[in-house]
């Protein structure tokens, strides 16, 4: 019941105890890995960064997509969630609208983040 900065581990519980399905087994492999849970922190830190400021859309959407397809993957359970209106499956289509819509271009900083000599020379960043 500790938060992450006191030394609980954000991944751990549902990693373990609440991975059903045919890759129940791989995911509850992963309850006890600390890189899991600095890379499940840092990306969801670097997705949430990257979303309000608008910089950076494209790749953000992309990496909340990829979590949130590995946490529907972890935690399907047939009967009892809708395979298509399930939380998870929705956010990922609105983060895909923000990515196709250049959100970031009109309310954040991501009409200056595209000018960047580093975004005209890696267009996939924007």
């Amino acid at each position: 019941d500790k938060g992450w900065l006191e030394g609980g581990s954000p991944t751990l519980r549902f990693l373990k105890f609440g991975t059903t399905g045919p890759l129940a087994g791989f995911f509850q492999g992963l309850a006890t890995s600390e890189a899991v849970e600095w890379l499940f922190m840092l990306g969801l830190a670097g997705i949430g960064v990257a979303l309000l400021l608008g910089i950076g859309v494209r790749v953000a959407a992309v990496a909340g997509i990829a979590i949130y397809a590995l946490i529907y993957l972890a935690g399907f359970i047939p009967p009892e969630h809708n395979p298509f209106l399930d939380e998870h499956v929705i956010n990922a289509i609105i983060l895909a609208g923000l990515a196709l819509a250049g959100s970031g271009r009109y309310l954040g900083l991501g009409g200056w983040w595209e000018r960047t000599a580093l975004v005209r020379r890696l267009p996939f960043l924007q």
